[in-house]
């Protein structure tokens, strides 16, 4: 059995439809057990886990792999990076190793305990968690999602066809799609090969603005999109901290991506994937069909 934690976000819910397809057997972990059903069907083995809680040997019973595919980058406050990402992975890591489980962690590109974003560095503290368990283990480490991105551009163009940019948006992001990761999670639960492996998935880098103008191009809207200067992205973060903590990350992180300049080839991707990323435009396609 395949235990998937978080199986009703972007990444999760897509790997649970797989998992399915191959006829495995799937326990979904999930906090909120009723929006989860609503997105994956009834059919489906969903409990209502808080891995921020320990003690989660007894609900990982008969699991070979467990996935963890939770993070906390828009939880408010009690339930954030550090809350989800490093002390709930932690206990999920130790709840697999004593059932005798492999672990498969979603994590980021750009995760080190110096790293810039609280995101990345709860991320790093789970993988170092990992790595001590004595759980076989996969970590599967992502670039921004597309799909994130792509509603938050159509969220701010709302009926004018002009989405808000933030920062210069100048500067090329390897946004990947949340389905060639959960592709690569899925290959993952299955291949043991890709055990002790660390695999990067980055998309070809196109910037925020590129992003916005493939994104006006194929809904048929015009007119010059909307800026927002650094400055005032870190000052809003600054500001919403002690109050929107979601709010706060969500700028801090536009911002950092408005200026880092490293950058994750996309062959590994497309060596695990068998294929090239998706692009902008076909992530686009993709959501319109839905």
């Amino acid at each position: 059995m395949i235990v998937i934690a978080g199986g009703s976000g972007l990444v999760g819910r897509q790997v649970v439809n797989d998992i399915l397809l191959r006829g495995e057997q799937v326990r979904v972990l999930v906090r909120d057990a009723g929006r989860a059903r609503a997105v994956l069907g009834y059919d489906v083995d969903v409990r209502a886990v808080d891995v921020r809680q320990p003690g989660l040997d007894e609900v990982l019973g008969g699991a070979s792999v467990v996935v963890s595919a939770v993070h906390g980058f828009l939880g408010g406050r009690g339930a954030g990076p550090r809350d989800v990402d490093e002390r709930g992975n932690a206990n999920l890591i130790d709840a697999a190793a004593m059932v005798g489980a492999s672990v498969v962690l979603v994590s980021v590109i750009g995760a080190a305990a110096d790293g810039p974003l609280e995101l990345f560095r709860a991320k790093y503290a789970a993988e170092q968690h990992l790595f001590a368990s004595g759980a076989p283990w996969t970590i599967v480490r992502a670039s921004p999602f597309m799909e994130t991105w792509l509603g938050i551009l159509t969220q701010t163009a709302g009926k004018s066809g002009r989405p808000v940019v933030f920062g210069h948006g100048h500067q090329p992001i390897a946004f990947v799609s949340a389905t060639d990761v959960a592709a690569v999670v899925s290959r993952a639960c299955t291949d043991t090969t890709l055990r002790g492996q660390l695999v990067e998935v980055a998309g070809e880098p196109i910037s925020m603005t590129e992003l916005a103008h493939v994104l006006q191009a194929a809904r048929g809207w015009n007119g010059t999109v909307h800026h927002i200067p650094r400055p005032v992205l870190r000052a809003l973060a600054a500001l919403a901290r002690p109050v929107n903590p979601a709010f706060a990350r969500k700028n801090q992180a536009a911002a950092f991506m408005d200026t880092d300049r490293s950058y994750t080839p996309t062959t590994e991707a497309a060596r695990v994937l068998g294929r090239a990323p998706l692009k902008a435009s076909d992530v686009i396609t993709r959501l319109g069909s839905i």
